[in-house]
């Protein structure tokens, strides 16, 4: 769960909300993999690319002969940006916007609203699409 949505955003809070998305990356030794719920429990890294796909916004806009994706990744330059196409025609558009240093000796952040983190989208491309076409 996300404590930010809900105006949550203390420190402590933030966090709690780090240490909830950081649990469990590592492989329990203790856990039964052949448990059916397990099996069929999402990963944490589906988890945690399904939260950077619903926190990027986009737009994709049909041309007669090709498509334009327009996407909100605020925060990031144009080299932070990764494109990359999967061989099953996957177009995946990412980056992640990491927490700024504080630079200014004695001031400290007493609020942070802008999101950090993973940011990512995903578009399957028609089987004729031409991925390498500039």
């Amino acid at each position: 769960m996300d404590l930010r949505f809900v105006g949550f955003d203390y420190p402590v809070l933030q966090t709690l909300q780090h240490m909830m998305d950081t649990v469990g990356d590592e492989p329990d030794a203790t856990a039964n993999k052949s448990s059916p719920s397990a099996a069929t429990a999402p990963t944490r890294t589906y988890v945690r690319d399904a939260k950077a796909m619903a926190a990027t916004p986009a737009d994709v806009k049909e041309y007669p002969n090709s498509y334009a994706f327009i996407i909100d990744m605020p925060g990031l330059k144009s080299g932070d940006i990764k494109v990359q196409v999967e061989d099953d025609n996957v177009l995946i558009i990412s980056g992640e916007r990491k927490r700024e240093e504080e630079k200014e000796e004695g001031a400290k952040y007493v609020r942070m609203e802008r999101r950090v983190g993973k940011l990512m989208r995903k578009f399957v491309l028609p089987e004729n699409a031409n991925c390498w076409d500039e």
